[in-house]
């Protein structure tokens, strides 16, 4: 390590010397310096997978426009709008088709485990095409049958039993709101922060799940637009004629965008993670602030000595610097091995889509060097300030 370092330097890697000069207090540094790299990715995952899976619907939904209510916050609570509204959105020029969309959730409780599920219930027209994913809207047309289900098989502690029942007999029974139900398929989504999974169904199923909704209040309406309408258009014009405290319109894109804000920024989780992810920094920046003017400490001596001779200040701060970046270094990778396990045990007991991008080691690797490099420029703050005649 000594002799790649010299090569890179072009000079004796001094710091690399210091560092390796006290074992335990490298291990306590190092040690440091992984357990903020650990704190920083699984909040960035945690945080990424609460992002992903709040518009995991969203980004299935088919249609290039969006109409909610006008206090739409986020698909969790999203509050019934006016179904005139999309009959009066289909007499904009460009739109040619607007379909209605039932939002709600209900409780499930499996009679062979005593296990209680949360279902975010989807209720569409089943001759329409609701979704852009074909292997769900392939399943729509028995949905036509009155209590007749498809259920997420990636849902939270998914009941193996139900896709056994489905694929031996094409149906499996469960009771929901007092009404006996039919699975008679399954399809990929997953669980999310609010919800351990989803149930799709008719328009009519829902209202039947439902009571005390109405047909004339659909949770959202998806507008397809006819070849060769830019969205943009389309929605100014939408805009125009809706004011925003009537309802409110959305281009795909625009809508996923606004659910995701509202998740990092209004809600108390939101906050929690992006709040962890700062205190990983601030705990490694003082950690190595700590190993780095303990270090300068020790060998106040011999920095004087060398100030003494003539080196110039930018070859303390250099050797500090190195310091610094070498730790960066040597935290980041075991870190980043010790993240990639966690995920792995996390997504696997919480049905969460927690992945490691590859450009996220390169972020947090670059918030590790600069979180260094901020203590090693504190640190040395003080070997500047020293006067060799005031270290004899």
């Amino acid at each position: 390590m000594k002799t790649l370092l010299r090569m890179l330097l072009g000079r004796l890697p001094l710091g690399w010397v210091q560092l390796c000069f006290s074992r335990p207090r490298l291990i306590a540094a190092v040690g440091g310096v992984t357990f903020a790299n650990v704190l920083i990715l699984m909040q960035l995952g945690f945080m990424n997978a609460l992002f992903e899976t709040s518009v995991m619907t969203h980004r299935k939904l088919h249609g290039d426009l969006f109409l909610t209510s006008a206090d739409f916050r986020t698909l969790r609570e999203a509050s019934p709008m006016p179904r005139v509204r999309m009959y009066e959105a289909l007499s904009v020029p460009g739109v040619v088709r607007a379909i209605p969309i039932y939002l709600g959730t209900l409780l499930w409780t499996d009679p062979a485990t005593g296990d209680t599920t949360n279902f975010r219930v989807i209720g569409v027209p089943t001759s329409e095409p609701v979704f852009t994913d074909l292997s769900i809207q392939k399943q729509l047309a028995p949905l036509s049958s009155a209590d007749t289900a498809i259920l997420d098989r990636r849902m939270r502690d998914f009941p193996k039993r139900i896709a056994a029942a489905v694929s031996a007999n094409g149906v499996f029974p469960l009771e929901m709101q007092g009404r006996r139900m039919r699975v008679v398929g399954l399809f990929d989504q997953g669980a999310a922060f609010d919800v351990d999974g989803n149930l799709i169904v008719s328009d009519q199923t829902f209202l039947r799940l439902f009571p005390n909704r109405q047909s004339g209040t659909p949770s959202i309406v998806a507008l397809e637009l006819a070849a060769g309408v830019d969205p943009t258009t389309a929605h100014a014009a939408l805009r125009e004629r809706f004011p925003e405290s009537d309802v409110r319109v959305f281009v795909k894109d625009e809508w996923i965008a606004a659910e995701q804000a509202y998740q990092a920024r209004q809600t108390p989780i939101g906050f929690v993670f992006g709040f962890g992810t700062v205190m990983g920094l601030v705990v490694g920046l003082v950690i190595v602030y700590q190993v780095l003017s303990t270090d300068v400490q020790d060998h106040l001596a011999e920095y004087a000595t060398l100030k003494a001779i003539g080196y110039p200040p930018r070859y303390f701060s250099g050797i500090i610097l190195e310091e610094a970046l070498e730790l960066s270094a040597l935290g980041f990778v075991p870190g980043l091995l010790i993240s990639l396990g966690l995920y792995a045990l996390a997504a696997n007991a919480t049905a969460l889509p927690i992945s490691m991008p590859w450009t996220r080691p390169l972020l947090v690797f670059g918030l590790t060097a600069a979180m260094c490099t901020v203590s090693g420029w504190i640190a040395t703050r003080r070997l500047q300030a020293a006067d060799p005649a005031d270290l004899f």
